[in-house]
């Protein structure tokens, strides 16, 4: 096993702000996971970014990293699944004050491996409003959480098998 250990082997972490809209829906989707009470997963709330991620993942077998996500390529409400691999290209050499969530995985990988996650995915929902102060979320968000819900659902399945 590795360095760390946790009670369960699957973690679910939401990241998002809860009173910037539709920035709340990784929150919200881990919320929702956490009530249903699995017994094999823990769920996180985190207003976090970069290497700060790296302490709540550590000693699980998987993550789950669930947030919204805003290219302007899709319709506010579109969920993407992502693998590790699929952000290899966003992965800097910037300065360790301000790294991406891709390049801070990247890091704890080089840092101590033994402690990291086998796999780590991803579900990110595209947002339409991530600047108005309030904490309700879009219709079309709302809309699309329970849909949201399912794929990270989906995902922990692929975990366990």
């Amino acid at each position: 096993m590795n360095g760390i250990e946790r009670d369960v082997p699957i973690v679910v972490v939401g990241l998002g702000s809860p009173i910037m809209c539709d920035d709340a829906i990784g929150l919200r989707i881990s919320e929702a996971i956490e009530s249903m009470n699995l017994p094999d997963v823990d769920c996180y709330q985190e207003a976090v970014g970069g290497l700060d991620i790296l302490p709540v993942i550590h000693g699980y077998k998987h993550a789950l990293i669930v947030d919204a996500i805003q290219t302007g390529q899709y319709e506010p409400g579109t969920i993407l699944l992502f693998k590790e691999e699929d952000f290899d290209s966003t992965i800097t050499d910037s300065s360790t004050h301000d790294v991406n969530l891709p390049t801070a995985i990247k890091i704890g990988r080089k840092m101590d491996p033994t402690i990291m996650p086998e796999s780590i995915r991803f579900v990110a929902v595209e947002v339409e409003d991530i600047m108005t102060v309030t904490e309700t979320m879009t219709p079309r968000l709302e809309a699309a959480l329970p849909s949201a819900i399912d794929a990270a659902l989906h995902v922990i399945s692929e975990f366990r098998n």
